[in-house]
């Protein structure tokens, strides 16, 4: 039997309907939730995730600025108009659209947002945080994946769930989460895969989670029986998108699937608009 679709749009929809009430008791209070995204240089991926927040930002009501800034822009350049942010009491959100240009050091820039204000839960202090199982903000993409695993109504406890990639912008902080869930977590990275043991653990994952940008980089014969797999890969073969798992192959085994496109994209930016709510929140 065929596995049931985990589509983030109807997720999504439910959560945005939510969202805009928060922004809707946050007007009334005189307070009119605000975005700022700031882009250095030009990017056509960003450009993308660009227009869907600015769409987003206005169906719910939020306040949403681009800045953008030239390609030469210098790094103090741009720490310096976060401070600005920092400053204005206007602005509850701040984000910062990677990549950024090779002269310019992101992570050394993203600690300069006010942890307060930081919109993709990217600071060190709230990446420390998530270690201690107390944050208020977390990166995007890592909600996203936790929310479509609680649509299924699984309990994670004590589940054996397998995260193939260890990014720090989703591996490593989806794994915090998980382990807050008391889920049974193991890791793979390049070094599982080049040791020959990768199969081995996707095989035993009862919770499947890819996020290495690799196109079927897992066979959907290591799929475990009644597996629920989460396909955050983004790869484009020819004129087609399609993620890291092997879809057709896998949706066979499973029990529930991510498409690619149409699984965790459509989330993660509500996640963003769901953190910049709570920040603003936070901030009264």
């Amino acid at each position: 039997m065929a596995a049931i679709l985990l589509e983030g749009k109807v997720l999504a929809s439910a959560i945005k309907e939510r969202l805009a009430k928060d922004v809707e008791g946050l007007k009334k209070k005189g307070k009119t939730p605000k975005l700022v995204a700031i882009q250095v240089g030009e990017n056509a991926a960003s450009a993308v995730y660009l227009k869907s927040q600015s769409k987003n930002a206005e169906a719910l009501g939020i306040e949403y600025e681009l800045i953008t800034m030239d390609s030469e822009t210098k790094e103090d350049e741009l720490i310096k108009k976060i401070v600005s942010l920092n400053n204005d009491s206007r602005v509850n959100g701040i984000i910062l659209q990677l990549p950024v240009p090779e002269h310019i050091n992101a992570r050394r820039v993203i600690c300069h947002i006010n942890p307060a204000k930081d919109a993709e839960g990217m600071h060190p202090e709230n990446l420390g945080r998530l270690v201690l199982a107390e944050a208020k903000v977390a990166p995007c993409t890592p909600l996203a994946v936790m929310e479509l695993i609680k649509s299924t109504n699984v309990n994670l406890y004590g589940k054996e769930v397998v995260v193939v990639g260890h990014s720090e912008i989703v591996g490593k902080p989806l794994s915090l989460l998980l382990l807050k869930e008391f889920a049974t977590t193991t890791v793979c990275h390049i070094g599982t895969g080049q040791r020959g043991t990768l199969p081995d653990h996707v095989k035993r994952a009862e919770i499947l989670i890819v996020a290495v940008g690799k196109a079927s980089l897992i066979k959907g014969e290591w799929i475990k029986d009644g597996a629920i797999v989460i396909d955050v890969g983004v790869n484009k073969i020819g004129d087609k998108i399609v993620g890291d798992v092997e879809f057709e192959t896998a949706k066979e085994k499973a029990s529930f699937i991510t498409p690619v496109p149409g699984g965790v994209g459509p989330l993660t930016v509500t996640m963003l608009m769901r953190n910049l709510v709570e920040a603003a929140k936070l901030q009264e």
